[in-house]
């Protein structure tokens, strides 16, 4: 039998509220943009929002995070004590996110089972991460979850379904809408399908047969950080549970949404490599020595105005990324300088022309590789490709009461 990993949940959605000022964007998108914030404080008010459950991390290192982590936890508890919340019992929630673009994103909300999950990179599990986790990240998101009531998600999880078996069969059992509304921010607009009874029973099987013969069902495809949050709580409170408790302990789950990698509106792109501040035609020269293999994967190496196609190393594009990653920190140490993530490869060109400037365009991620690429080499390195703009990432809107 195959296990059950992603099921149906009691998803919580808010009653009579304004949904535009209601749902927000992601904590860790625009954590630099001041003004982004200052404008969702605006249109926010003092209406209920989980602008108000959430710690931007625009924020972190600019309040009491103590104190912040404290309201956050009260005003959850307020919310569920004043009644804001109805209760989509055992449900999915399908959706459509109409980008900006004009392209629309289908989605399903649901719960994981963070047993199936781990995000270190040598690991089996069915559930893990495509880049690379950094722990110094996850104590503020742990410090929320583990004594708040409710979780709101942002993760987006990555099912490999290339012929969109189960999109299909989501849209062909949903109901009635129970959202419909323009985000905020330039986020597009958002319509949200509930899934229960019959229709999420065949949903859930569905899901089970397109995962079950692959050695990585599901691929986090944002939120990771969130996610591993949420793993470290629960591997921490399971300690103290018995193992009947821990079965059907709620903190055992997380909320995510899952998107169909094949899905036009998903998008890759590489994240390329800068350096600044170093000997760019002694970088070049070591970087020819160092990264070439005859049978490896072009990438374009830059220093100044010199440009050079390079067959580099790598058994697949995630350990090339590795390599092109690990020559660059190495080299830097010995020669000083320092490396930045650029996207787009004009501006990348531009920054390498420079005195004194060099790096590495590395190749596009072809979404049949991804998968294969993780299951047999781990994680990404950090920074290896971004998904979508900005405004096109998950904004938070469901919860479930993982108390």
């Amino acid at each position: 039998m195959i296990p059950e990993v992603f099921l149906p949940a009691d998803i919580l959605l808010p009653a009579n509220v304004d949904f535009h000022r209601w749902s927000v964007i992601a904590c860790d998108q625009f954590t630099s943009d001041a003004e982004y914030w200052q404008e969702v404080e605006r249109v926010v008010g003092d209406a209920p929002s989980t602008l108000r459950m959430i710690l931007p991390e625009y924020y972190l290192g600019r309040c009491d995070e103590t104190a912040a982590t404290a309201k956050i936890q009260q005003t959850m508890r307020r919310y569920v004590d004043d009644g804001l919340f109805r209760t989509l019992e055992q449900s999915y929630v399908y959706l459509e996110r109409r980008l900006v673009s004009g392209v629309v994103r289908r989605g399903l909300v649901g719960r994981i089972d963070l047993e199936a999950y781990d995000y270190r990179p040598n690991t089996d599990a069915p559930v893990r991460a495509t880049e690379g986790t950094v722990e110094e990240r996850l104590p503020p998101r742990v410090r929320v979850r583990s004594e708040a009531l409710l979780e709101i998600p942002h993760i987006m999880l990555f099912l490999d379904d290339a012929a969109d078996a189960v999109m299909q069969c989501a849209q062909n059992v949903a109901g009635a809408p129970v959202y419909d509304f323009e985000l905020m921010g330039g986020g597009g607009h958002l319509l949200g399908r509930q899934i229960s009874g019959a229709g999420a029973e065949t949903l859930k099987r569905v899901v089970a047969e397109v995962v079950g013969a692959n050695a990585v069902e599901f691929a986090v495809g944002d939120g990771n950080h969130s996610l591993a949050a949420a793993r470290n709580c629960w591997m921490e409170k399971k300690q103290y549970l018995t193992p009947e408790q821990a079965e059907r302990d709620p903190a055992r789950y997380a909320l995510v949404e899952l998107v169909n990698i094949h899905d036009p509106a998903i998008t890759f792109a590489p994240i390329h490599r800068v350096l600044f501040g170093t000997d760019a035609a002694c970088w070049l020269q070591e970087a020819e020595q160092q990264l070439y293999d005859p049978n490896g994967r072009e990438i374009t190496l830059l220093a100044g105005e010199k440009q050079c196609k390079l067959l580099a190393k790598g058994e697949t594009i995630g350990t090339l990324i590795g390599n092109v990653e690990q020559f660059c920190r190495t080299y830097l140490e010995r020669h000083g300088g320092e490396i930045d993530y650029i996207h787009g490869d004009d501006e990348t060109v531009m920054l390498c022309s420079a005195p004194n400037s060099c790096g590495v365009l590395l190749p596009p991620i072809e979404k049949e590789e991804l998968f294969a690429s993780i299951a047999n080499s781990g994680p990404f390195p950090r920074k290896s490709f971004s998904i979508g703009l900005g405004p096109d990432k998950r904004y938070y809107l469901e919860c479930r009461k993982i108390q």
